[in-house]
Order: structure tokens, then C-alpha cells, then sequence
């Protein structure tokens, strides 16, 4: 009882009596023991210095997520206080309802011995309002915990709140607990101890006494990889304990359950357990508590429950503010985020515009979203938004795309959207995307899925269906698949030509691809004679400076240096840099790209020294602006090697080879074109070198590759032959050399034949 309090009772008629001189100090604490771990020495130490060592404070709260362990923190302060502070009485109020309030307030009353009426509840609240409150009341800790509903906790109307019944008293102390930065702060103003995650050793702790097995900590990573699976949270620790005890399984085991369909992971992080530091009839499961919450949100603000729903369909972490759904008045949309913020459940980056979304909270809203019966609507609305906002594969929407690719993929990768139309525009955007971004081999997955649905559902003649066909026989280009990019691209443009007029953007862009492709395919006149059409459209259509009559120029005097016309080559591609120069900032793609066009044919032209300065310049570039194994920085480091060696720069061309060839080799398949190129170009760097042997060998594997992919005539293969030889030679297998280069010149000779040349 409390010491020196005054105590008032009701006799039978009503009338008040008084009790006097209550000396020993009383305790009401609804739990039977101290909390399992005994760790987070910051936020006790903390709450001790506020309340006792400063006095700077009589109130404040404990705030942080649900689950994140608060209860048991107040748990151990309190313990802590009747430990070390004996003159304190202690009571302990839950908040949870207005039912679980009186509750607690009848059991104050009845641990100090304080008669009421029967069935009086509205008094028992006001009593123990006032008893404390009393002159003569010694000192008392109150904790009111789990004080998350706005309303309950400052009333509604004229309805009073837990709050208005509060004592206070100069020399006593109120802990509040809550999930609610709002309510925390509408306690207590910046009093506020916000409570993070455990750190690593508190987790170990917390996990090895919540363990019956403790040989299971054995595996120290195997431990760590759990935790942090858990995200250090004490709830999910507890869970996971409770799991491990209970089926008698291991730790890695319980990790193999969390790394399999989300579907196991729901059934897991659903499941109920007992915990004697947490209420009776209240959740335990990390998931359900947390669904408390989502409950509240849904009823205070129903735009916040709108975005948390759109979240739980995309990435849980780097969650741009831009890629939100759009809502208005803006300080509504900032007044939602904010209750998420107040809740924990979306914390905002330092200096930036972006969220991370707890990885469990996540997922328990996507639980919340399934059993309220809305997640198909919920997914269709998430996906049709982001189709919206996700920028175009231009170089100048690089930065944006690149924090929305993502939550883009995350979107595509749901099987349960597969009949939705919008879902194969998204696919074909983050596959644009990727393409640009050098990720050529992820690009052709996901442009196949919106090509391969678009083929099933559209016409043949559909804008959409073509546009697929177009994008995704580029990537099959980039991806050394040049066969099936032809086939494409022959069926776009002859459908093209039926539907649209010959100077219609998108009729020419399908030329000027298929062109590209026939050069890759070693149909060198084909690609000219088609670029030479679409260049000289788009010089009268387009103006100079217009990207895509750049890109036809770029294409043209590519393929004229493929075919030996290096003089046209090299005027067209200084007037494309010329004009690039001025329009597009340093590191743009398109300049890049030309600058190394313009060198190939430079050094095509004898004119090594300015191709070698020229292509130093393209790499110096893309290594500070391009990924390392991102295929254009690759390729300038290819020609710059090639250079190299022209210059007589052998040993330069050998190291930069060889990290060339390492990479690619790390990235593109056995058979793709760009990685038999470095290789091809490393061997005869080799044998510049001195260093026959490696070129023989190496060389030797090209040319196997190259016969069972590419056709007889194609001049790749035969070029590698033709280094073979010569490679042969070096190292004194004439025959062989001569054999390889007669079979090289009949096959040149009957292909130059075939072609009508002699």
C-alpha cells in the first residue's frame, strides 16, 4: 500500500469514509515475472535518467513498433523501480480497451483495499484518479501500456478518454507505452524514448533463453542468418523460439521454412504461441498483432490503410515518395504518410524523399489485405498505377526508372496477375529498361512475357503486339540470339509496311533495327541498301539534330564500314558526333556510342592515333558512369585494345583484353558473338605478343564455337579461321595453316561469287 496515502471507501449508505496512514507500499503489476531477456540497457538507462537521475520528466513514453518488445521494456523498468526503489508504489494499467482500463482499475483498487459499490465502474476510475493524487500519497510509478487508439486514449465527443482519468502528483511518475509517434507526443511532448531493434548480441541473448535447446546456437552464422531473417525483432524471435520448442526442429530448418513459398511464411508468422509477458485473449503471432493496427489506420485514416495496401504489392524497402499513388490535397497525402510514420511501419530515409517498409510488416499487411477479401483489387490497382508512372527506357529517365525497376519486378514476378493486359505494358517497360541498362539477359525475359501474351490476345497488325516484337528482337540482338532477332524483325517490318505510310516513325525505327541485325548476321548489303531508304526518309522528315534520323546516320556509316565503304563511314559518323556533341550531355548513350563508332572506323581508315584517343576518352567515361560488366563499357574496352595493338601498344591491349574476356565470360554465355569477339581479339593480341601458344588454343575454341552457330560464309567465323591459320603458322603447323586458309578462300570466293562480285 502506499505510504502516508489517504484511501476513501463508500459504506453501505453511500457515505464516503476515510482511511488513513496506508504505510507499505502497493504493487499491481498483471504479470507473474520479469521479462525473458534482460538486455536493452539504452532505453532503460534512458527512462532512469529522465524520471529519476535529471528529474527533467514526470511522464513519458516508450514508442516503437508493434512488437518490437515495449511491454517488456516497461515490464523490466517497473521491476527495476520496486527493485531498487522501494519507497515507489507500482500499478500497471493496460490500454488496449476501455474494458481492459476499468479492469485494472478494480484490481488497484482491490490491492489497496478500497471498497466500492457494486457494479460502480465509472467510480473505481474516478477513485483511483484521485488516490494517488492525494497531499498525503507517497511516491508511485503508473504504467499505462499499449496506449494506441486515439480515441480511447483521449476520449471521443464528450466522451473522456484514458487520459482524463489519470492521477497526477508533483512528485509521481506516468510511463506510457504506444506504437503511435501521435499519441506519444500528444502525451508527452518530446519526452519520448522511441525504442529500436535489438542489436545482435541482445538478440542472441533474447534467443538462447527463449531456447530449450541451446546446442541449436552452435552455428553462429546460421544464427545471424536467422536474426536477421527476424529482423533482430523481439516478437518474431519469440515466435520463432516458440516454433523451434514446440516441433523440435532446428534453426536452419525454421530458415528453410522462411526462405519457401510465402505461403509457408504466412502460416508461420500467423501462428499463435503462449508468452507470459503478453496479455491474455491478445495476439502473440507477429502477424496478428500487428493487425490491430492496420485496423486502426483502416478506421482514422482510410488513405493511409490505401497506400499500406499499394505497398505490400511492391519492394518493402527503398520506397520512392513518387511512386506512391497520387493524392490530393498534398497535405492529405503527407497527413497519411505521416500516420504510417507514426506508426512505425514506413520510416523515412535521412535526406531523402524514400521509405522502408519493416520486411515482416510487409508481409502481415499482405495478410491483413487477403483476409479483408481486396487483394486482387489491390494488386490490379498497384500494378495499372505503377504501368503509369514508370518512366520510358530513355537515357534521361535513367536515375527514376532505376528506383521504380524494383517494385516494377516485384509486380511482374506476381503469378496471380498473369490475365491482366496492363501487367505485359509493365513487363515491357522494366524490359526496356533493363536493355539500356546493360541487363540484356533479364531484359529478353521479360520482354518475351509481354511479347509471348501480346502474340496469344492482340492481332497481328496491333501497335502494341508489334512494338513487343520490335523491343524484343533488339534484346535478342544484344544477346547474341541475331537468328530469332531477324525472323522478328523481317515479320514487323513487312507487317508495318501494309499498315503504315512510309515515313511513319515507327515503320522506319523497324527498318533501321532490322538493318542492324542483318549487319550482326553478316548481311552486310542487305543493312546498307535498307539504312540508305530510311536515312534518306529521314532527312527529309526529320530535323539534323532529331535522335532517331542520328541513330539511321549512326547505323549507315556502321554498316558501310562493315562493308568496306570506310571513307563514307567516317564523313557520316564526324557529322553524327558533330551534332551529338551538341545536343547530348558528355556520358549520354547515343554520344558514347558514336565516339566509339567513329573510332572503329578511324582505325578501319589507318587513322590509329586519333581512334586510340578517341575510344580513351569513351572509356574514361563509361568507367565512371557504367556498371563494369555493362556491355557498351565492355565493347569500348574491346576497340580500345584493338587499338592498341594497331598502335604497336601490344601489352596494353593484352591486359585490357584479358579483363574484357574475364568479365564476359563471367556474364554472356559460351556462344554469345561479343564474348568469341574478345576472345578472337585477345588471341591475336597474344600472337602480336609473342605468346603463340595461348592464341593457338584459345583460338582453336573460337572457331569450334563459331562452327556450330554461325553459317559457312558468315565473315566471323571465317575471320577466325583465318586468324587460326595465322596463329599456325606462328607456331609452325604450316600444314595446318594452309589447310585452314584454302578452305577460308574458296569459301570467300564463292561468297563474293554468289554476291555478284569478283
Amino acid at each position: 500500500m502506499v505510504s502516508g496515502a489517504i484511501a476513501f471507501f463508500y459504506k453501505s449508505n453511500g457515505a464516503k469514509a476515510r482511511v488513513e496512514h496506508l504505510r507499505a507500499p502497493s504493487y499491481y503489476i498483471p504479470f507473474s515475472r520479469n521479462p525473458r531477456f534482460v538486455s536493452r540497457i539504452a532505453e532503460l538507462d534512458a527512462l532512469t535518467q529522465k524520471l529519476f537521475v535529471n528529474k527533467e520528466s514526470q511522464k513519458v513514453t516508450l514508442v516503437g513498433l508493434g512488437g518490437i518488445g515495449k511491454t517488456q521494456v516497461a515490464l523490466k523498468f517497473a521491476y527495476s523501480v520496486k527493485d531498487s526503489r522501494p519507497e515507489y508504489s507500482i500499478f500497471w494499467v493496460p490500454a488496449l480497451s476501455l474494458e481492459s482500463f476499468e479492469q485494472a482499475c478494480g484490481e488497484i483498487a482491490w490491492a489497496l483495499r478500497i471498497p466500492l459499490a457494486v457494479g460502480d465502474k465509472e467510480d473505481v476510475k474516478e477513485l483511483v484518479r484521485q488516490y494517488p493524487s492525494a497531499k498525503r500519497a507517497g511516491k508511485w510509478l503508473l504504467i499505462v501500456d499499449n496506449a494506441d487508439d486515439i480515441e480511447m486514449v483521449f476520449g471521443e465527443g464528450r466522451s473522456k478518454g484514458v487520459a482524463d482519468y489519470l492521477p497526477e502528483k508533483e512528485d509521481s511518475l506516468i510511463v506510457f507505452t504506444t506504437r503511435h509517434q501521435e499519441v506519444a507526443v500528444s502525451l508527452t511532448g518530446s519526452d519520448v524514448v522511441e525504442l529500436e531493434k535489438m542489436d545482435g548480441k541482445e538478440a542472441v541473448d533474447f534467443l538462447e533463453k527463449s531456447l530449450i535447446r541451446k546446442d541449436l546456437l552452435r552455428d553462429d552464422a546460421i544464427t545471424i542468418k536467422l536474426l536477421i531473417e527476424l529482423d533482430y525483432l523481439p516478437l518474431a524471435i519469440a515466435q520463432a523460439a516458440a516454433y523451434i520448442n514446440t516441433n523440435k526442429t532446428s534453426i536452419l530448418e525454421y530458415l528453410r521454412l522462411l526462405g519457401s513459398t510465402e505461403q509457408d511464411i504466412i502460416n508461420i508468422m500467423s501462428k499463435e504461441f503462449r508468452d507470459s509477458t503478453r496479455y491474455k485473449n491478445t495476439a502473440s503471432a507477429v502477424a496478428t498483432t500487428w493487425m490491430v493496427s492496420f485496423g486502426q489506420i483502416r478506421k482514422y485514416d482510410a488513405v493511409a490503410a490505401d497506400l499500406l495496401a499499394y505497398i505490400c504489392c511492391i519492394e518493402w524497402k527503398a520506397i520512392p515518395r513518387s511512386i506512391l499513388p497520387i493524392v490530393q490535397p498534398k497535405a492529405r497525402m503527407m497527413g497519411a504518410i505521416g500516420t504510417l510514420c507514426a506508426y512505425q511501419f514506413a520510416v523515412k530515409r535521412e535526406n531523402e524523399d524514400t521509405y522502408d517498409v519493416h520486411r515482416l510488416v510487409h508481409l502481415a499487411t499482405r495478410i491483413w489485405v487477403d483476409q479483408c477479401g481486396s487483394m486482387a483489387e489491390t494488386r490490379e490497382k498497384a500494378v495499372a498505377h505503377l504501368t503509369q508512372v514508370f518512366p520510358s527506357g530513355d537515357y534521361a529517365n535513367r536515375e527514376l526508372w532505376r528506383e521504380y525497376l524494383p517494385h516494377a519486378i516485384r509486380l511482374c514476378n506476381d503469378k496471380e496477375q498473369e490475365d491482366l493486359e496492363v501487367r505485359y505494358e509493365l513487363c515491357l517497360k522494366v524490359g526496356q529498361c533493363l536493355w539500356v541498362d546493360g541487363r540484356v539477359r533479364e531484359a529478353v525475359a521479360w520482354l518475351e512475357e509481354s511479347y509471348y501474351w501480346r502474340k496469344r490476345h492482340l492481332a497481328e497488325d496491333s501497335p502494341d503486339r508489334l512494338l513487343s516484337q520490335h523491343k524484343l528482337a533488339a534484346a535478342y540482338q544484344a544477346d547474341g540470339q541475331v537468328r530469332k532477332a531477324v525472323e522478328l524483325l523481317e515479320h514487323v517490318v513487312a507487317v508495318r509496311k501494309k499498315v503504315l505510310v512510309k515515313e511513319h516513325p515507327d515503320r522506319l525505327a523497324s527498318q533501321r533495327e532490322l538493318a542492324s541485325v542483318y549487319q550482326a548476321d553478316g548481311q552486310v548489303r542487305k543493312a546498307v541498301e535498307l539504312l540508305e531508304h530510311v536515312v534518306a526518309v529521314e532527312e527529309k522528315v526529320l530535323v539534323e539534330e532529331h535522335p532517331d534520323r542520328l541513330a539511321s546516320q549512326h547505323e549507315l556509316a556502321s554498316a558501310y564500314q562493315a562493308d568496306g565503304q570506310v571513307q563514307k563511314a567516317v564523313k557520316l559518323l564526324e557529322h553524327v558526333v558533330a551534332v551529338e556533341e551538341k545536343v547530348f550531355v558528355e556520358e549520354h548513350p547515343s554520344r558514347l556510342a558514336s565516339q566509339h563508332e567513329l573510332a572503329v572506323v578511324y582505325q578501319a581508315d589507318g587513322q590509329v592515333r586519333k581512334a586510340v584517343e578517341l575510344l580513351e576518352h569513351v572509356v574514361a567515361v563509361e568507367e565512371k558512369a557504367l556498371v563494369e560488366e555493362h556491355p557498351n563499357r565492355l565493347a569500348s574496352q574491346h576497340e580500345l585494345a584493338s587499338a592498341y595493338r594497331a598502335d604497336g601498344q601490344v601489352r596494353k591491349a593484352v591486359e585490357l583484353l584479358e579483363h574484357v574476356v574475364a568479365v564476359r565470360k563471367k556474364v554472356l554465355v559460351n556462344e554469345h558473338p561479343d564474348r568469341l569477339a574478345s576472345q578472337h581479339e585477345l588471341a591475336a593480341a597474344y600472337r602480336a605478343d609473342g605468346q603463340v601458344r595461348k592464341a593457338v588454343e584459345l583460338l582453336e575454341h573460337v572457331v569450334t564455337v563459331r562452327k556450330e552457330v554461325l553459317v559457312g560464309e558468315h565473315p566471323d567465323r571465317l575471320a577466325s579461321q583465318h586468324e587460326l591459320a595465322r596463329a599456325y603458322q606462328a607456331d609452325g603447323q604450316v600444314r595446318k595453316a594452309v589447310e585452314l586458309l584454302e578452305h577460308v578462300v574458296v569459301i570467300s570466293v564463292s561468297n563474293s561469287v554468289g554476291k555478284g562480285r569478283t
